[in-house]
């Protein structure tokens, strides 16, 4: 068998044009082969022949960078002179340097690389006088790992005879095919992800960059925000908020609860949220806890766009000008003092505005038509005008009790006849009277001149 120059130019211009592959390339490596050589005709004597021989090599490489090995290689194979006349023992020792490429990356199926470089070959006979030649090699080979540090490797090898004086001429050359173990010194275990764990032992390969893993190479999700540890910026999550790609939750509506679990997104800044993100309106009035200004308002009342209650301005307005506020639509049960729920309205118009007067003393005076007797309506106006006090004092923390009197007039101040129901009806009221008008005085001359 014989390789052409041309063959050799070949795998020396693949070695250098295929792309390279980046891999794993340990960095120091040593290697044990056992072979056959395929001795071309007359290679060291024009009239003999040699018979093909085993041989055994020695290999040491070295890596330069991710792709490329410096190789340097020692042979000593053994053969028969065959001459016509006689036949003698053949000793071939060879040492060569070879600079080699990877042609694929290593995967399953082993690693394919080529090969080139320069030698010397020494022919030792016992008969002969020793001839020594110069070579030129290329070669292909394939290579697997069997564990982290331990490789098959088979490779076949031409030498090309360097003839002296006479390059042009040198056509003849050796074939050696080699199988046999390489031992990496300091290969470190292949890592595709970076993760710290081995790809033998990763059971997650393609784990992100900088993710933490665990000794199988799993990443962890302390937070369970689908955001693995080491990359997750925001540890400790809670459970169900939406989060970046960084892992951090975001709060939309700036209420404290972040998104992903608030159940009530947009809700309006400064207003009280619970748990959940939804805010509260403790006294129904529409206007949002932490919002409303003027907490506690009671039920029905109107209020502004700060929770506060509208005052009724004929209430105030005639307080001031007459010093009395009167309500004619305050029902009570028949012939009782408790009051209908209907009444609450009118009673909490009168309750706001009294308590934005606290300065002023007030008596509630209760009055009755004249169905019934004297004394039994002059016992329930009484009775009516404490009843409204109580409800006022109760249900508006700004009055004191000390603040108002109460006084029952029964049917002797009239305010229209009694022969109609529409009359008796205006008699049946209940009256809030200013005793200290010159509060009041003040007040109104505060407000002209202000106008003016």
């Amino acid at each position: 068998m014989r390789l052409r120059p041309s063959f050799v130019a070949l795998l020396v211009t693949l070695a250098t044009a295929l792309p390279a592959h980046a891999s794993q390339n340990p960095e120091w490596s040593f290697g044990v082969l056992g072979g056959v050589v395929h001795y071309s005709d007359r290679i060291v004597f024009p009239r003999a022949t040699m018979e093909n021989g085993p041989a055994i090599g020695f290999r040491l490489s070295r890596a330069i960078g991710e792709y490329w090995r410096l190789e340097g290689a020692s042979d000593l194979a053994s053969t028969r002179e065959d001459l016509a006349s006689d036949a003698d023992d053949l000793t071939i020792g060879n040492i060569s340097i070879a600079l080699s490429s990877q042609l694929s990356a290593p995967n399953q199926l082993g690693m394919v690389y080529v090969l080139g470089g320069v030698g010397y070959t020494r022919y030792h006979s016992g008969r002969f006088t020793d001839r020594q030649v110069g070579t030129f090699e290329a070669g292909v080979g394939w290579r697997k790992s069997v564990n982290d540090r331990m490789s098959v490797r088979v490779e076949a090898r031409n030498l090309l005879d360097l003839k002296h004086g006479n390059l042009a001429s040198s056509n003849q050359a050796n074939q050696q095919y080699w199988a046999g173990l390489t031992y990496d010194f300091d290969r470190k275990p292949k890592d595709s992800d970076g993760d710290g764990v081995n790809d033998r032992k990763d059971r997650c390969p393609g784990t992100p960059k900088g993710a933490t893993v665990n000794a199988e190479g799993c990443p962890g999700d302390s937070d369970a925000d689908g955001v693995y540890d080491g990359l997750d910026q925001c540890p400790d999550t809670p459970k169900g908020a939406t989060v970046d790609a960084k892992g951090c939750p975001s709060d939309s509506d700036a209420d404290g609860v972040l998104d992903g679990i608030d159940q009530c997104a947009d809700t309006p800044k400064g207003a009280t949220v619970d748990a959940k993100g939804c805010p509260g309106d403790s006294d129904a009035d529409g206007v949002y806890d932490g919002l409303d200004q003027c907490p506690g308002t009671p039920a029905n009342l109107k209020v502004d766009d700060k929770g506060c209650p509208i005052v009724s301005v004929e209430r105030e307005t005639e307080l001031l000008d007459t010093g009395m506020i009167r309500l004619r639509d305050v029902r009570f049960e028949s012939a009782k003092a408790r009051i209908l729920p209907d009444a609450y309205p009118l009673l909490d118009e009168v309750g706001v505005i009294l308590s934005r007067w606290p300065q002023l003393r007030i008596e509630i005076g209760g009055h009755t038509d004249s169905r019934g007797s004297d004394r039994k309506n002059q016992a329930l106006s009484e009775a009516r005008a404490a009843s409204v006090k109580t409800y006022l004092v109760e249900r508006f923390p700004g009055i004191a009790a000390g603040q108002i009197t109460t006084r029952g007039y029964g049917e002797s101040k009239p305010v229209s006849p009694n022969r109609t129901a529409q009359d008796m009806a205006k008699n049946r009221r209940v009256e809030f009277k200013v005793m200290n008008r010159d509060v009041l005085k003040k007040e109104i001359e505060q407000r002209k001149l202000l106008q003016k």
